[in-house]
């Protein structure tokens, strides 16, 4: 629920190579892999771990020792991609993990000396072709799209997440409320070490605070450009659960763990430039929405419902998308209402840099690759087809009919992973900006999930209907 929008940052690359890369300005236009070396040698580096996103945005990781390291940047690092989800069937399975030298970055809550660091990965096939079901490959792919058309696309994300006392059972730590500084929130020590090590790792956070929901807080990145807030958002969720874990307690992303509170999401706050001039700004437009970001919102409300499996991935999302928590249930957008699917925030009259929109349907617990690829994808073919866009709801979607809704072009979003399976699988607009590979592994894989989450039967069951019947 932050509103935080920071200065935008000016890189091709990633910010978590600011205090690494920084050192090495004087070796002008050197192979970014002699930089990485360096620094290796610097700060005396002994593993580097090489990471990368399966299909669900779980990271995955492999260790090598700085022997190995100059020829990992020359020609990757060989693994099974069969025994990696939503990578490749079994007997084609070898692949390339490629180290991006641009995200070289130290891990700081590793010991030292003999220090480690992490690079983030391109995977290939073995001739040295992208794989195309790779996450940080399609939103590459997606973002290269909106730069041949002359914008660059930056994210903000606002992610969400609970303190609990361990993984078994989801018990607060505290009692807090939204923004809360009060002893009841005994995270306030657990944010304030993520914040230092995120930036000491380069990642930028805006500002970072107590939720709504017991135990619940909130950390706003710092925008920047879509990939590189893809690999930080990665990044992030680690660095959360690794201090949690030093401190003896539990960090989940898990987006409705309490029945009766508020979920997590990661509402994303999403900016188009034109080289120094922000798309989404137009002084001598009705509330200065200019064409593009009238059309942007437009292709986000359309393709909202088809692109749900990717923003809202598991069975236990669609439990945070009901009426009452602040959550969207329906395409609508407006300027004030949190509970809507789009939210244009407000800004001061003489920012225009900080004209924006909000997306406020994903979750944290999604892929952050996946999930912004799309949400490119969709405001672009909306700037592209020139969509129309809807009234703004000027009260809660809840409190309007059934004919208004229809009348004002407003319709449900999936409310489980059953019906988001199935609208994203007959999607053509998805297959075009995912490609066939990642849409059918993951109908395959959701489905599987979606089988076993409708045989369990729950305590909720047995309580209401086992005495009864």
């Amino acid at each position: 629920m932050g509103r935080a929008w920071g200065l935008r940052q000016k890189q091709s690359g990633n910010t978590a190579t600011a205090n690494i890369g920084g050192m090495y300005d004087g070796m002008g236009d050197a192979d970014p892999r002699t930089h990485v070396l360096q620094a290796c040698r610097d700060h005396d580096v002994k593993f580097i771990r090489l990471w990368f996103a399966d299909i669900l945005g779980t990271l995955k990781s492999v260790a090598i020792t700085i022997e190995e390291l100059e020829h990992a940047l020359v020609d990757g690092i060989t693994f099974d991609g069969g025994a990696i989800e939503g990578y490749a069937r079994h007997g084609e399975a070898d692949m390339i993990a490629r180290p991006d030298p641009a995200t070289f970055q130290l891990l700081p809550w590793r010991p030292r000396p003999q220090a480690v660091a992490r690079m983030f990965c391109d995977i290939q096939r073995t001739n040295g072709d992208p794989f195309e079901a790779d996450p940080r490959w399609i939103l590459k792919r997606v973002r290269a799209r909106a730069a041949e058309r002359g914008y660059t696309f930056y994210v903000s994300p606002e992610i969400e997440f609970f303190y609990f006392r361990d993984s078994r059972t989801p018990e607060p730590l505290d009692q807090g409320g939204y923004f809360d500084l009060t002893p009841s929130d005994s995270g306030s020590d657990l944010r304030r070490e993520t914040v230092l090590m995120l930036e000491e790792m380069g990642i930028g956070v805006a500002l970072s605070h107590h939720e709504v929901a017991p135990s619940q807080h909130e950390m706003d990145l710092r925008y920047t450009d879509a990939l590189s807030m893809a690999d930080s958002v990665m990044s992030f969720r680690l660095i959360v659960k690794e201090v949690a874990m030093q401190h003896g307690v539990y960090a989940s992303f898990m987006p409705k763990p309490l029945a009766d509170q508020n979920g997590s999401a990661m509402h994303l706050q999403l900016s188009l430039f034109r080289g120094e001039e922000n798309a989404f700004f137009d002084a001598d437009a009705p509330d200065q929405l200019s064409p593009d970001r009238r059309h942007f919102i437009a292709g986000l409300l359309r393709h909202a419902p088809e692109m749900m499996l990717i923003t809202n991935q598991w069975v236990n999302s669609y439990k945070r998308l009901i009426p009452g928590f602040e959550a969207p249930t329906h395409t609508s957008w407006s300027f004030t209402n949190n509970a809507d699917l789009v939210r244009v925030p407000a800004h001061k009259p003489d920012m225009e840099m900080s004209a924006r929109v909000e997306y406020r349907v994903p979750d944290s617990a999604c892929n952050p690759y996946l999930a912004f690829a799309v949400a490119l994808a969709a405001g672009m073919r909306g700037i592209e087809e020139g969509y129309d866009l809807p009234m703004p709801v000027d009260r809660p979607v809840w409190e309007l009919g059934a004919e208004e809704l229809a009348a004002r072009g407003i319709f449900a979003l999936p409310s489980s992973l059953g019906e988001a399976i199935a609208r994203f699988e007959g999607s053509e607009f998805m297959r075009e900006t995912l490609g066939d590979a990642i849409v059918d592994t993951l109908v395959h894989n959701k489905r599987h999930e979606w089988r076993q989450y409708r045989s369990q039967v729950t305590a909720f069951e047995i309580e209401k209907y086992l005495p009864s019947l």
